[in-house]
């Protein structure tokens, strides 16, 4: 039985990483629905709703706007395979290009 101290110094919260982080991406990787709580300024609980895809067991985040330019990137290119993608901003204020990849 492991102590709190022990319990505390191994601990690592759970975190969705986002596709941006990411070098290259195959358009064949597995996406799921995912969810989590969070609380807003007056203390109120929400569930947020994101769509995942998950590579070597880790969550990374995959925003609507990324889903909405690949789309159309494979209407123009029905061959593409592969993509990355640029984030820039923050909150609110961030936004990603999808770049496809040769």
């Amino acid at each position: 039985m492991a102590t709190l101290k022990e319990e505390a110094k191994a601990y690592e919260p759970k975190q969705t990483k986002n596709i941006a982080e990411l070098d290259k991406v195959s358009i064949d990787i597995a996406t799921e629905d995912d969810e989590f709580e969070c609380a807003d300024e007056a203390g109120n609980t929400k569930v947020i709703k994101q769509k995942v895809a998950i590579i070597d067991g880790l969550k990374y985040r995959v925003p609507n706007s990324v889903l909405n330019q690949l789309k159309v990137l494979i209407e123009d290119n029905p061959n593409l395979k592969n993509f990355k993608v640029k984030k820039s901003g923050q909150g609110l204020n961030t936004e990603y290009i999808v770049i496809p990849l040769v």
